[in-house]
């Protein structure tokens, strides 16, 4: 029988898989994260679906970040967060419906927004509800229609929803939100792997 997403990334925070996405992710997030501060200034950055914080950790050390948090529907992901950087802002909260008490100048998500029922709805209250004007939106999937290797993950994952949309659902999701410049990237491609699908869009 197959899980809820929550369920599942909380036995992942229990048995170290996190540490080990963490990890498989990092290039990825790095490339990401590159392109997406590189033009800002005194900006406040949230990670969506932060799991351990590992993301929100790394911000800690760029020079031009005022203010770093991580949220994610996870007390397990939460409490490890928590446990590992005890000074960190880490809010466990469910992201289909939050509307955080601040608004940022960077969102970024890595893996989280096709186990959504309605990802579109999340783009849109990121959109209306997340960010400051000029603000940016950056989310990194591995798991999209063009990426061939990836399409029997929902059964080795055992998870309930996990959405396989192409990358023009997307993007198509980003402009019927409201963004701007809305781009895409694929990084870490080789054989047989189309590589992160990364879209980017400014509010």
């Amino acid at each position: 029988m197959k899980k809820d997403p929550i369920n599942v990334f909380g036995d992942w925070a229990l048995n170290g898989r996190d540490e080990r996405m963490a990890q498989g992710h990092a290039s990825s997030v790095k490339a990401m994260l590159e392109l997406a501060t590189k033009d800002l200034k005194d900006f406040t950055f949230l990670d969506t679906g932060c799991g351990n914080g590992w993301v929100v950790r790394k911000l800690v050390n760029y020079p031009e970040c005022q203010y770093a948090a991580g949220v994610d529907g996870s007390e397990h992901m939460i409490a490890k967060a928590k446990s590992i950087d005890e000074s960190g802002n880490y809010f466990c909260e469910d992201i289909r419906q939050w509307e955080p008490s601040m608004t940022f100048d960077l969102v970024h998500s890595m893996e989280v927004f096709y186990y959504l029922e309605k990802p579109d709805k999340l783009i849109q209250n990121v959109f209306d509800f997340w960010l400051n004007p000029g603000g940016k939106l950056i989310m990194g999937i591995d798991f999209y229609y063009e990426n061939t290797t990836c399409h029997s993950w929902q059964e080795d994952c055992g998870v309930n929803i996990m959405h396989l949309f192409p990358k023009k659902t997307w993007i198509n999701f980003f402009k019927k939100a409201g963004f701007k410049n809305v781009s895409s990237h694929h990084f870490g491609a080789k054989e047989n792997w189309k590589g992160t699908l990364v879209l980017m869009g400014k509010k």
